[in-house]
């Protein structure tokens, strides 16, 4: 089923929030919380797609004929394709009652680790969310990224304790997730981190040789603080417009990123991408993966776990095409000169 067939086939049953467009463009749900919206004028999840669709490939096929090779290596791990599902903590609050939030986790988590990829779980202020995605990790052997908020010590050390117990393929905060308003002077209290924390942190993820990814990184300075704390990745992300209004899109701000922090980090984006040739576009500015997360809740409501995979079947159809005719025969030869 292709994207659009899955869209069709989930609005029978997901809502009342999102109305899974047949392209997730941010439009249809701009400033809707909860639900998948963004915060304020609701403008910035439409940005991030938008800045995208406004970048043209420079088609070139003068060359030996090749089949596109999508494989390549994030996060210490060989993956099939530089594509993750990003993380959602909450479902049934944004997205209603036909998952839960184990039964969506247990979805994705399985469906990305058979197509040879990873799948990110989310975090909440109800602490069964983390327990339970971290033993479905541990259940799959590691295969997936547990995401913890950046919450105070004491609550942050015990989630690590339950991430770093299921030995997983990467540990991430979601450090812009400070600005959700519905963290917003709750118990566990959720706020900013300095260098210093996050530095902590990555030692203790370094220390059982699990990376340590921070998410919600929109400038070249602080992706340099992230890199000097000690971090292995970043995620360029703007939360899809979740936690602050009037913020540029994240390709806007990832070629300066990737420029300053080179090979210290490994930089992976998210934000408003949607098909194969805008994860071409990304890979092209520098990122080494991309994160795509709304669509794929559309995706499991529209199919299942078979629609999660068609979905990521979709993407890497449509990646190796633009390589095809682009002249890039493995991700490695993804470069900046095919952007017009």
């Amino acid at each position: 089923m292709s994207y659009a067939d899955l869209a069709t086939a989930a609005r029978r049953n997901i809502g009342p929030f999102c109305r899974a467009c047949p392209v997730c463009d941010g439009r249809a749900c701009a400033g809707v919380m909860p639900g998948p919206g963004d915060k304020g004028v609701g403008r910035v999840a439409e940005k991030n797609w938008r800045s995208w669709q406004d970048m043209c490939v420079n088609m070139d096929t003068l060359h030996e004929s090749f089949s596109a090779d999508t494989s390549m290596t994030a996060l210490g791990r060989k993956l099939s394709l530089p594509i993750m599902i990003g993380p959602v903590g909450d479902v049934q609050r944004h997205y209603g009652d036909r998952y839960d939030t184990v039964s969506y986790n247990r979805c994705v988590l399985t469906a990305a680790a058979g197509k040879g990829t990873l799948a990110w779980t989310g975090d909440g202020l109800d602490a069964s969310i983390m327990t339970e995605a971290c033993g479905l990790i541990g259940e799959l052997g590691g295969t997936g990224v547990p995401t913890v908020k950046p919450w105070d010590e004491a609550t942050l050390d015990e989630k690590l304790d339950e991430a770093l117990a299921a030995h997983p393929a990467a540990v991430a905060m979601d450090i812009d997730a400070a600005g959700l308003p519905f963290l917003r002077g709750m118990n566990p209290p959720a706020g900013a981190k300095s260098p210093e924390q996050i530095a902590r942190v990555a030692d203790r993820c370094n220390e059982v040789r699990v990376p340590f990814v921070l998410k919600g990184v929109m400038t070249a300075s602080a992706a340099l603080r992230a890199a000097e704390a000690g971090v292995d990745a970043i995620v360029v992300s703007n939360h899809g417009g979740r936690v602050l209004d009037g913020v540029p899109a994240t390709a806007d701000v990832l070629p300066s990123i990737v420029d300053a922090v080179g090979d210290r980090v490994e930089v992976l984006v998210d934000g408003g991408i949607r098909s194969g040739l805008d994860v071409f576009r990304a890979l092209a500015l520098g990122a080494r993966a991309c994160l795509v997360c709304r669509p794929f809740v559309v995706a499991a409501h529209g199919g299942g776990e078979n629609g999660v995979r068609s979905y990521l079947d979709q993407l890497q159809t449509e990646l190796a095409d633009v390589m095809e005719m682009c002249g890039a025969a493995t991700i490695r030869d993804i470069c900046r000169e095919m952007l017009w």
